[in-house]
């Protein structure tokens, strides 16, 4: 069987990094579902930057939605919606034959928005009905402002992605957030049934700042080990989280889990395996959200076993290390949720100059 098929086999769903016309109108994406099991797909303003920069796919919308709307946000917004609409379509059947299980598309909030609660609701509410599919998720990252605007938008009905999660105390406060916005939905009398959520850790980029420190603490036996053992202790909170009581009340009336979604699980460090942060964390229930390159050589080379349970005395050494040392991981986990707010604004801010500048040509 095909090496990232065995993960789905696991209970483990994949979902593609990655979104751009070329790959829905050419048959790739079809054949990634088709041929390696991938059941959803996310985006991030990065992920659109460099769909539509120097690509002349999108050159005829941007000349028509530039004598429609007033703003290069309005236009982007515009373009990032057909799209999302086009791949919701493409995995309408794996979100049917899953029953809503997988099978969702991811559409961010605007990066400038991460730290405004009634702006974050206010462009999910707006994104929500514009792409008006039932296997949409928009995305809202997990800071201290949005931990509010995701019970709101789950109390809504709105399907959401928490985008951004670094450290385990905030991945904590957004389940409580979720099962808020279920309970606020059950008190008005509303159906839970069809509301999805998914909690995005991420990864790889825990143990790109880590690193360096452990290694200059001469902690060589840690390196390479924080965001396995961040993750191992995430699924261990998930669980505890979806088998209480409290969850169980809920799941009676037709909720679903949260399930944790493993992001950023590219490898950065080129000592590491290529596929290192998926061979580690396949788990039942679980998602991991992979670029092209690296399903790729999963395909090629992966080792597909459920192992995110695996060694969780190992996990918890490894986070003892960290605080013996001096080393304050929630310190650094809110320092990586910093960065990457402003590594989604950079290619924002970039990819509406473009847009501007096409806009210029086409008039």
């Amino acid at each position: 069987m095909n090496n990232v098929k065995q993960i789905h086999e696991l209970g483990q769903s994949i979902w593609l990094d990655f979104i751009n016309r070329e790959i829905m109108n050419n048959g790739k994406l079809q054949q990634l579902i088709d041929e390696d099991g991938v059941c959803g797909v996310t985006s991030n303003p990065a992920i659109f930057a460099k769909a539509i920069n120097g690509s002349p796919d999108y050159d005829a919308d941007i000349a028509k939605f530039a004598k429609e709307k007033d703003s290069n946000d309005d236009i982007f917004y515009s373009l990032a919606i057909k799209d999302i609409q086009q791949a919701t379509d493409i995995f309408r059947p794996v979100f049917d034959e899953t029953q809503g299980g997988d099978g969702y598309v991811s559409l961010e909030v605007g990066p400038g928005l991460a730290n405004d609660t009634e702006g974050t609701v206010a462009q999910a509410r707006e994104l929500w009905n514009a792409v008006d599919r039932e296997n949409v998720m928009i995305k809202i990252p997990g800071t201290k402002e949005g931990l509010a605007a995701i019970r709101q938008c789950i109390s809504e009905g709105i399907n959401i992605n928490v985008t951004l999660l670094f450290g385990l105390p905030r991945y904590s406060a957004v389940t409580e957030a979720y099962l808020a916005g279920l309970e606020d939905r059950v008190k008005a009398g509303k159906s839970i049934e069809k509301i999805a959520s998914v909690a995005s850790f991420f990864l790889s980029r825990i143990d790109s700042l880590v690193d360096p420190i452990l290694d200059k603490k001469g902690l060589k036996e840690a390196q390479g080990e924080v965001a396995i053992a961040s993750a191992r202790k995430a699924y261990e909170i998930y669980k505890e989280v979806f088998s209480s009581e409290r969850f169980k009340a809920l799941e009676a009336k037709g909720a679903q889990t949260q399930r944790v979604l493993l992001a950023s699980t590219s490898t950065k460090n080129p000592d590491y395996s290529d596929v290192k942060y998926v061979e580690a964390l396949i788990g039942e229930n679980t998602i991991n959200t992979l670029p092209m390159a690296t399903i790729d050589a999963f395909r090629d080379h992966g080792n597909a076993a459920s192992r995110l349970e695996d060694d969780l005395d190992k996990a918890n050494k490894t986070l003892a290390v960290l605080k013996e040392n001096g080393i304050d991981i929630d310190e650094l986990t809110q320092q990586l949720e910093d960065e990457g707010i402003e590594k989604f604004n950079t290619p924002y801010n970039e990819l509406l100059a473009v847009i501007d500048e096409q806009k210029k040509k086409s008039s």
